[in-house]
């Protein structure tokens, strides 16, 4: 069902709209505590390296001591994310990931904080009741060392359908395949 600016989605009406958002915006997505057993149960499962379950083998390798997967920092971050910005928006789920960046390893008893940049915003051509946020995150340790970089694309609800229904002429750089959002 395609909802307009008469009959609202029910699920996200209380939430953040795409003609809400500014280019610009920082958020700021908290922090978490990344512990031994946080990075021994995600590498049992998902990142099986010595350097990610044994403290020994660790201290033996180029990191020097127990670190935590690229994954698991980038799955702890999505987690941040979802808690601070994407659950009060009405996100419809992501579009995938570019310039993913792991800068320095995510240490045991580490401290990661992370804050989101809204850095771009078009709307879908084809698909007028969609909108589409670029957002830049940036990790950072307790150090305030960076510690993981990535852009990520949204897909957002627009309020009003009808407002994204130009002339292609009106909306330059907005250039998609058939069939994409």
């Amino acid at each position: 069902m395609t909802y307009t600016s008469t009959t609202m989605n029910p699920v996200t009406a209380d939430r953040r709209h795409f003609e809400d958002l500014v280019v610009g915006e920082t958020i700021n997505l908290g922090s978490t505590l990344v512990t031994r057993q946080m990075i021994l149960a995600f590498a049992r499962e998902f990142d099986p390296l010595p350097f990610h379950l044994d403290e020994a083998a660790a201290k033996r390798s180029l990191l020097g001591g127990l670190a935590s997967s690229g994954w698991q920092t980038a799955a702890l971050t999505l987690r941040l994310l979802g808690d601070a910005f994407l659950s009060k928006i009405a996100s419809a789920g992501g579009l995938g990931f570019s310039d993913l960046k792991w800068k320095r390893p995510v240490m045991k008893g580490d401290t990661i904080r992370a804050t989101a940049t809204l850095a771009e915003l078009r709307r879908s051509r084809h698909h007028p009741q969609w909108g589409i946020v670029s957002i830049d995150l940036d990790v950072k340790n307790q150090k305030g060392q960076p510690v993981m970089s990535m852009r990520l694309a949204n897909l957002v609800e627009a309020r009003d359908p009808e407002a994204g229904m130009q002339a292609p002429s009106e909306q330059p750089g907005d250039a998609e395949p058939a069939g994409q959002p």
